[in-house]
């Protein structure tokens, strides 16, 4: 399995169209307490896009535009730009601070005609958004969520990436590093053992990571562990077994790292997003 494959394996990413067709008039995605990402795809016509604090974007040609983030933010087109557009919104499995989103750019904003392979799967999902074909809502969500992935491999390829874990898989000396992290987070990974799978020297692996990555490759471990452990609460797991599965000896220890890094106890961030739900 390539290391993409093996990351998505363990982040769930879903996606659900809720609108398509002419957009006239003002439309906002504000809830303060939002989970999700957003998608954008302008088929035709022109969309203004608002951000609070910041200065208004304006796009005039076919464009994907991906909030993978939570972001308060506004679109608005005019009744005389005929401006046709697909809108879904983007869940993930363990919550919008996992390590693939957060890896992103605040917006991604691709024009169609430069989207490679993307413009095929987009233009195959505009033609169901805009049909009555059968099962249609079932295949646009499929289509999203392919759209999602080849984005990635987009990103990657691109560099047009946030630091983080994407940055990281496209380098290929971390890329290695990284993938018995993912593969085996239970095991207590030391800074040479890491260096030894980068082939770098100890000094210059822990430079590098932090350079590309942006923290130190102990951090990253510790938060990959908690991205684990919530998945695996989320299956309704007991925590001394989610614990050991991670790499901690016991609940207690698991709860020390998890409330340093999510501000709550394992329990406390499960019950959490019950509510939510």
């Amino acid at each position: 399995m390539d290391q993409l494959s093996s990351v998505l394996s363990r982040f769930s990413i879903s996606a659900g169209v809720f609108y398509s067709g002419q957009l006239c008039g003002l439309s906002s995605f504000e809830e303060p307490n939002a989970r999700i990402g957003h998608i954008h795809l302008l088929k035709k016509g022109t969309l203004k896009i608002l951000e609070r604090g910041k200065p208004d974007k304006v796009f005039s040609e076919p464009t994907l535009l991906f909030y993978p983030r939570p972001t308060q933010h506004r679109i608005m087109a005019e009744d005389a730009d005929n401006t046709e557009i697909v809108c879904a919104e983007v869940h993930y499995g363990s919550g919008p601070t996992n390590p693939l989103a957060s890896s992103m750019p605040d917006m991604v904003s691709i024009p169609l005609a430069r989207a490679g392979r993307l413009q095929s799967t987009i233009d195959w999902l505009f033609e169901e958004a805009f049909s009555k074909h059968s099962a249609r809502q079932i295949i646009m969500d499929r289509l999203c969520e392919i759209m999602i992935i080849q984005l990635l491999r987009h990103l990657m390829s691109s560099g047009d990436i946030n630091g983080g874990l994407l940055a990281g898989l496209s380098d290929p000396k971390l890329a290695q590093a990284l993938d018995v992290i993912h593969n085996q987070p239970e095991h207590n990974w030391s800074l040479v053992e890491l260096s030894e799978k980068a082939m770098m020297s100890r000094s210059r692996f822990a430079e590098h990571f932090k350079k590309v990555i942006g923290i130190t490759p102990n951090d990253y471990l510790s938060g990959w562990r908690v991205e684990i452990a919530k998945g695996l609460l989320k299956q309704d797991k007991p925590v001394g077994w989610v614990a050991n599965e991670v790499g901690y000896e016991n609940a207690s220890a698991l709860a020390r790292v998890f409330r340093s890094r999510t501000g709550m106890s394992p329990k406390e961030w499960l019950g959490n997003q019950q509510n939510i739900d």
